[in-house]
């Protein structure tokens, strides 16, 4: 019974200085890089699935609105049709920030701008403008010279990473 008793408390002690020893800085930031790792993986495969669905919808609608009555005229504006390209593109350059920084372990400052950037021309190609405030304009040429100075800024300098 004490052989058993001894045992454990060997194997409780064992257990102890293992976690105690996961526990330091050092292996716990591993433990980070791993997870971050890992996720960015996971990421990845969902935004090129996400691609993927999006690009066969588009191709969908597309032939869709090519076959319908009229033919050969698009019934749906073409404003709809390049905010679902933007889109794509969007995506894309999500899925390059993502393998960039798989790649790189750091995220691409100048591919964080660009990304924005097609964000923000989508926002407005696809704008309606008897729906949309002069505010909302005023804001959205505000986040367009930001993120063009910035973009400048950044092939300026040649900070390109952001660690």
């Amino acid at each position: 019974m004490f052989t058993l008793f001894k045992k454990t408390m060997r194997w409780l002690k064992n257990i102890f200085h293992a976690f105690r020893d996961s526990c330091s800085n050092k292996s716990f930031l591993d433990g980070i890089e791993h997870l971050e790792s890992f996720v960015s993986k996971i990421l990845a495969v969902v935004m090129g699935l996400v691609i993927l669905v999006a690009v066969a919808d588009l191709i969908i609608l597309l032939l869709g609105e090519l076959f319908s009555s009229p033919i050969g005229f698009f019934n749906r504006t073409l404003f709809e049709i390049f905010g679902i390209f933007l889109n794509i593109l969007i995506a894309l350059e999500i899925l390059e920030n993502i393998t960039a920084y798989l790649r790189k372990d750091f995220v691409l400052a100048e591919l964080v701008v660009v990304t924005s950037l097609i964000a923000v021309a989508r926002k407005i190609i696809i704008l309606d403008l008897e729906k949309t405030t002069g505010a909302e304009i005023i804001g959205l040429a505000i986040a367009i010279l930001s993120l063009s100075l910035s973009y400048w800024i950044i092939h300026r300098t040649g900070t390109r990473n952001l660690h």
